[in-house]
């Protein structure tokens, strides 16, 4: 592995990074966008595939879902597709003056309508490819539990945890900016990522796959089935408490980004 830029280096290349993406026209966030949310969903099939097999305890089979959902935050990065959560680090350019409120407010608003198309796109693949079939219907009751378990948590308690997982995810960036190689930024992705999944913290661009396929798997009854639960046990995957959970996390995850980005632009570019 090479030497890691400085922290005061990262800043400033983290500073220009947001400048060159307030620059993108529609076409470029958009797509990039859509590869992000993908990407991120694609990350989270893994996750839920190795979550398939709890035997190992709650402790270490947390932590190789976390290892496992940080396969989508290093596509991002190396692709350099538009993650509306990494994106909130957005405020270092805003608060040196380099980038408009206009522009900052645009990016995210482009990149989560974005992520959440391409998170759909992967969701209503595995769906009608009856991808959580597998296994006895194991994979499904997996999916489902989670699921339900998102949309059951009250509104408070979905944005600190929310809060928590982007300050996580933020870091990540950080790391994987320090790094010069592929290896670098590998190794400095799977450690944050692998602490908020661990942790159980919220993550909008993840419950955008996770709680749309939730819900569309759990009208099968086969599927409920072998999840344990019946209807009533469901009663809040549906659209409303879907959006309910996005909307909390969402909010966290705005501030926990913006913590860590206000908190470097502070220490390292402020007199700049």
């Amino acid at each position: 592995m090479s030497e890691a830029l400085s922290p005061e280096e990262i800043a400033r290349k983290i500073k220009r990074a947001g400048i060159g993406k307030a620059k993108f026209d529609l076409a470029q966030t958009t797509i990039l966008g859509i590869m992000a949310g993908a990407f991120i969903a694609l990350g989270g099939v893994f996750a839920l595939t190795i979550a398939v097999s709890p035997e190992l305890g709650t402790g270490p089979a947390r932590l190789l879902i976390g290892v496992g959902f940080s396969l989508g935050l290093f596509l991002v990065v190396v692709t350099g597709s538009e993650l509306f959560t990494g994106n909130n680090l957005m405020v270092a350019s805003f608060f040196s003056r380099r980038i408009s409120g206009r522009d900052l407010s645009r990016n995210w608003a482009l990149a989560f309508v974005a992520n959440l198309i391409g998170a759909l796109v992967i969701v209503f693949l595995l769906y009608f490819s009856r991808w959580w079939a597998q296994a006895d219907y194991s994979f499904s009751a997996r999916t489902i539990q989670i699921a339900n378990d998102k949309v059951n948590l009250g509104f408070g308690t979905a944005f600190v945890r929310g809060l928590l997982a982007n300050m996580l995810v933020c870091l990540a960036v950080w790391m994987a900016v320090a790094g010069r190689s592929l290896v670098d930024k590998m190794i400095g992705i799977i450690l944050p990522i692998t602490a908020f999944v661990a942790a159980g913290f919220e993550h909008s661009i993840a419950n955008m796959f996770f709680l749309p396929l939730g819900w569309l798997v759990s009208t099968d009854a086969d599927a409920l089935a072998a999840a344990g639960l019946t209807t009533d046990q469901i009663d809040r995957l549906n659209f409303g408490w879907v959006a309910h959970n996005l909307v909390a996390v969402t909010l966290g995850n705005i501030i926990g980004g913006a913590l860590v980005g206000l908190t470097n632009w502070t220490v390292y570019l402020r007199r700049q």
